[in-house]
């Protein structure tokens, strides 16, 4: 079988900042408002310092002014949720991304849900979750939503074909399966506790890997003629597939990095621009 056609996320996520910015300027010119994204950054974990850098980058990009809260380590529940409740109030922000994860000792979920969902532009609380689940009108976990932008790119079709989701995080592996479910696919969702997974990969037709365990899916599991969708991203930018060995089975597959990574930002500036448009009633 020949080899893998590599599912280009940076050239598509691309267009997709370009479109936006021609979105955010309209928006500008007509309201004299720009589209304001507010990241919330709980301690200086590294690597969720570059991605909040690299995100305040790409919304400059795009036309988006950037409102950065630092907060310090020791930051309670309590105290995460009165910022978060504050930015909700604050007409100027449209659009709220609390990074994650945000340290043991905060209740996660209690902090998404202190953000309105109509500035949820990354899809994170029950709200949004609800919103994708039943149709309704809101806005998608931006790893999903680009994931779904993708196999539309690529012409995937996805109705009656199997898809398997490895991973079931309420902010991926979850969510991700209910878009999937919506376009009339079949889903299977597998976890750690997945009794004997190789063998439910090889029935996917659609495989999305979202766990966060290097290389977990190898080439001799994946059905010839699949899509390897790798959601993963491990230190020394590892993804959750071997691509090597998957390349060779799959019919189309996204590298680590420049896969899915770069839809993920891009459909948070995309959601941030269509927030501010909502609020502002244009």
């Amino acid at each position: 079988m020949s080899q893998a056609r590599p599912m280009d996320g940076t050239a598509l996520a691309r267009r997709v900042v370009e479109e936006t910015a021609r979105k955010a300027a309209a928006l500008t010119e007509r309201t004299g408002t720009t589209p304001c994204l507010a990241t919330v950054l709980v301690g200086e974990d590294p690597a969720s310092v570059t991605y909040v850098r690299m995100k305040q980058n790409r919304c400059r990009k795009a036309g988006i002014d950037s409102r950065h809260v630092a907060l310090p380590a020791a930051t309670t529940t309590e105290e995460l949720i009165d910022t978060l409740r504050s930015l909700s109030k604050d007409p100027a922000v449209h659009g709220i991304l609390l990074q994650h994860p945000v340290g043991e000792h905060i209740d996660e979920r209690a902090a998404f849900e202190a953000i309105a969902p109509e500035k949820d532009v990354d899809g994170v609380t029950c709200a949004s979750f609800a919103a994708m689940s039943f149709g309704l009108p809101g806005f998608v976990s931006c790893t999903p939503g680009g994931i779904l932008r993708l196999l539309d790119a690529y012409d995937v079709e996805l109705r009656g074909r199997r898809a398997v989701v490895v991973g079931r995080s309420a902010i991926l592996g979850k969510p991700v399966g209910m878009l999937l479910l919506a376009r009339d696919a079949t889903v299977t969702y597998c976890h750690s506790r997945t009794a004997d997974l190789p063998a439910a990969v090889r029935e996917a037709d659609v495989v999305v890997a979202a766990v966060g365990r290097p290389r977990l899916i190898r080439g001799e599991d994946v059905k010839p003629g699949a899509v390897v969708i790798d959601a993963g991203y491990n230190p020394g930018n590892v993804g959750d597939v071997d691509f090597d060995s998957a390349a060779e089975r799959a019919s189309l597959i996204t590298p680590v990095p420049g896969g899915v990574g770069p839809m993920t930002i891009a459909t948070l500036l995309e959601q941030t621009v269509t927030a501010a448009a909502r609020q502002l009633g244009v």
